[in-house]
């Protein structure tokens, strides 16, 4: 919820940013960097990023490795020699250093996830980039930078302006 106010107000910002600057001499901004509406509404957007290769694969990429960890651990006499291999105590370091691994494994697919949802997406032109936008505005992220363009990139971001998801030049 605090990226998405945080998105929000880093439009916010841009758009003031923008049109102070363009208040100068007429050939200052582009007339075609102006924002774009994908959607009058913003709800559903993003709403199928969890069901990707992240969220529950994750999930159960994570849980996995934890019982090969701990199928390996059991297996093995503890490196702290005051710990008897198949004891009780053995079973708890097992338990305790998987799930640290575990932890560090939901932590790091978490960030690739985040990495992923902010992902460039490039089109050639802008109707390419707001009808694709249009009809997979649930599998993008408020954040995502677009390019159009191609070698004459213009860098625009997903951002939600008034309830509607736009486009707006970055």
């Amino acid at each position: 919820m605090r990226s998405v106010v945080l998105a929000q107000w880093t439009f916010l910002l841009m758009v003031v940013a923008v049109a102070s600057a363009s208040g100068g001499c007429s050939h200052t901004q582009n007339p075609e960097r102006r924002v774009y509406v994908i959607s009058e509404d913003a709800s559903g957007v993003g709403s199928n990023l969890e069901s990707g290769t992240g969220g529950a694969g994750a999930e159960a990429y994570c849980s996995e490795m934890e019982k090969q960890c701990f199928k390996k651990c059991w297996r093995r006499k503890p490196r702290i020699s005051s710990i008897p291999k198949g004891s009780a105590v053995h079973h708890e370091y097992c338990t305790t250093t998987c799930l640290e691994e575990r932890m560090r494994c939901v932590k790091e697919q978490e960030e690739l996830e985040r990495q992923e949802s902010q992902k460039k997406l490039d089109f050639p032109t802008i109707n390419a980039a707001l009808g694709w936008l249009r009809e997979h505005k649930t599998e993008v992220a408020i954040g995502t930078v677009v390019i159009v363009g191609g070698m004459v990139a213009a860098p625009y971001v997903i951002a939600v302006m008034g309830g509607a998801l736009v486009l707006a030049p970055l």
